[in-house]
């Protein structure tokens, strides 16, 4: 990259930082947990009028923003990122966003509104560093990532096609490296139904949901591999009603991580294919959301151009597999040159301490509005 070109971007996203910080908090205080339509709306409103103000050209995808930036036409740069979050409205009441100039914090910061203001920066400083986008850049920022996008990926799909690389605005891993692969990651909630009956008067005609479920799901959490390639958690267990009544009904929602694809077969069909243990039973497993596992490359010639054009900037850009899944799955899955981990480093996603460092939303932005201006 061009030595001069790399000192202006530098110096124009440390200028812009003022505004960054201003975005941030304006996009934050926009409470926007996933799942509430009016809070999403009023988030999106903001956030749509930023980047039309960044140049951006915005469109509605069911909920989703789709921004072109750039040439109207030809091969893009896909950047994907989302605007939910995990904190309900009036978590601020107890978890308040702060800036003290060196830390910003609060609900959303890192996970990852921060990310979306860096882009917005990007194109801004590109402006007066005057440059301009390489190729056409298509932002999709989707409004249901937290709960496993289950019409974002469908959003996110829409877009590959004419993409050359894909780079997620996910924050990076606490050293700042960027996330070269992620496992696959599924929801899976399993319900059996039973029969009621009195505990200690008719137990034999009774058949004990809760049972039937605690057997299942020994038998799942046993089909996993011992070598360390996926993770398995119970998140959510409901059922029965009281101690004096055998359990009617049950279900659990189950967590998978899948570092391999064979792993994912292999649960997924102890989970989707279980037989009830106790005649009368009926038990059913129902996919919530699914993230297909984004396997790590021996080359990646993607991180190797992005770590050249960090170098220019003075950055040194490393990356290595993450075990969150996110939106980045799905175009990784499909061999397509991915990255994620674009957003500011920070701490604490979906945590109380949730926050970014101030200076590194300068640099985020910086090294975003370089690779948009590579030739690459």
């Amino acid at each position: 990259m061009d030595h001069d070109l790399a000192r202006r971007l530098i110096a124009a996203a440390d200028d812009l930082l003022p505004f960054g910080r201003a975005r941030l908090r304006a996009y934050a205080l926009a409470e926007s947990p996933s799942g509430d339509a009016e809070a999403l709306a009023r988030c999106a409103d903001l956030i749509e009028a930023g980047q039309r103000e960044a140049g951006g050209r915005v469109s509605r995808d069911d909920g989703h923003l789709v921004t072109d930036f750039g040439p109207a036409d030809g091969p893009h740069l896909l950047l994907v990122g989302h605007y939910d979050t995990v904190w309900p409205v009036g978590r601020l009441a107890t978890m308040p966003y702060t800036d003290d100039g060196t830390t910003i914090a609060g609900p959303g910061t890192l996970d990852m509104k921060s990310g979306l203001v860096a882009v917005e920066m990007a194109m801004r400083a590109l402006a007066e560093a005057g440059a301009a986008p390489a190729r056409r850049v298509r932002l999709v920022t989707v409004a249901d990532e937290e709960v496993g996008s289950p019409s974002g990926r469908a959003a996110v799909e829409r877009h590959l096609d004419g993409a050359v690389a894909v780079l997620g605005l996910e924050s990076p891993h606490p050293d700042g490296a960027l996330k070269s692969a992620r496992r696959g990651s599924t929801r899976v909630l399993l319900s059996v139904h039973g029969r009621e009956a009195h505990a200690a008067l008719d137990p034999g005609r009774g058949i004990s949901a809760i049972d039937e479920l605690l057997d299942q799901v020994a038998a799942a959490r046993a089909a996993v591999p011992d070598d360390g390639t996926t993770l398995f958690n119970v998140g959510r267990i409901e059922g029965g009603s009281r101690a004096n009544v055998v359990a009617g009904s049950a279900s659990a929602e189950i967590g998978l991580r899948f570092a391999s694809a064979e792993a994912e077969r292999r649960v997924l069909d102890a989970l989707t294919g279980a037989e009830p243990r106790r005649p009368g039973a009926v038990v059913q497993a129902t996919v919530l959301s699914s993230r297909p596992t984004w396997p790590e490359r021996e080359e990646n010639p993607l991180l190797e151009s992005v770590a050249r054009i960090g170098a220019a900037l003075g950055q040194r850009i490393t990356g290595r597999p993450a075990a969150g899944a996110g939106d980045t799955n799905l175009p990784g899955s499909l061999g397509l040159p991915t990255l994620d981990g674009f957003g500011p480093r920070g701490r604490g996603a979906h945590a109380e301490d949730e926050s970014i460092e101030v200076p590194a939303l300068a640099e985020r932005a910086a090294l975003l509005a370089a690779i948009i201006a590579a030739p690459w």
